[in-house]
């Protein structure tokens, strides 16, 4: 016979959140739609309209539901996913688990690694000029305003994911890399040799956009990485810099 472990009592408004969003997953609420009212949910769950509530706020913390008061349409929306849910959650990750940057640039890096690779097999002749302008944009922005300059990085390494094909690729990438530069985007901007630390940039971005014009999958997503390692590899522990070096060079494809 197995053996059983005790089991902890589901809080009313934890079952609650349970299956609305069993509902919500599954498609039988879609994005747009909207729950019924308060009112309505106490009857159909047979419980306090607290209970309801606190369900509620729960869904609204993770973007699932968007709800106005005195709305007189109805019930909370459903929200589309977005990056943003995504973002939110790896941020409380990070601050509760208290996650060195050193990890961080790690995770960018796999993630940032996949993406490239994929992009060099599957892009196409649109996402090489995308990549390609962005490039040049920044090429034409060095010396000038990090924030300006940083929005066609963001642009370059977007058009990347976006040529990998996988969605939830992208998605996991742009979150990382938001995650690492809010750590530590003010130090970038106040960097004493920022229009050397841009031109470095683009010096390395233009390897990766060689490689994936090329189709040099393998060797595409290894400058990737090793872009990364040497990108942020001044803000962190020699030692731990020396990780990152070790990890971009690395041949992944004998893993």
């Amino acid at each position: 016979m197995p053996q059983f472990q005790p089991v902890k009592p589901v809080r009313t408004h934890e079952s609650i959140v349970r299956q609305i969003e069993e509902a919500i997953y599954s498609g039988d609420v879609a994005p747009g739609q909207r729950l019924p009212s308060e009112r309505e949910l106490v009857v159909q769950f047979g419980v306090s309209r607290a209970s309801v509530r606190e369900a509620l706020r729960d869904l609204q913390s993770s973007g699932l539901l968007r709800s106005r008061p005195g709305d007189p349409s109805g019930g909370a929306e459903v929200q589309s996913f977005s990056s943003g849910m995504l973002q939110r959650s790896f941020t409380a990750l990070v601050r509760l688990e208290r996650l060195r940057l050193h990890e961080l640039i790690v995770f960018r890096m796999v993630i940032e690694g996949s993406a490239t690779y994929l992009a060099a097999l599957h892009r196409q002749d649109e996402h090489l000029r995308r990549i390609k302008k962005a490039h040049d944009l920044m090429r034409r922005l060095v010396g000038g305003d990090q924030e300006v300059f940083g929005q066609a990085d963001v642009e370059f390494h977007q058009v990347i994911a976006e040529a990998s094909g996988n969605q939830l690729i992208r998605v996991c990438n742009e979150v990382a890399r938001g995650l690492v530069l809010g750590l530590i985007g003010e130090k970038l901007a106040r960097s004493s040799d920022l229009a050397e630390l841009q031109a470095d940039s683009c010096r390395r971005h233009g390897r990766v956009l060689a490689m994936i014009k090329k189709q040099e999958a393998v060797e595409a997503a290894h400058l990737a990485r090793l872009d990364l390692a040497e990108y942020y590899g001044p803000y962190v522990d020699p030692e731990e810099a020396d990780e990152l070096l070790a990890f971009a060079n690395r041949d992944l494809t004998a893993i």
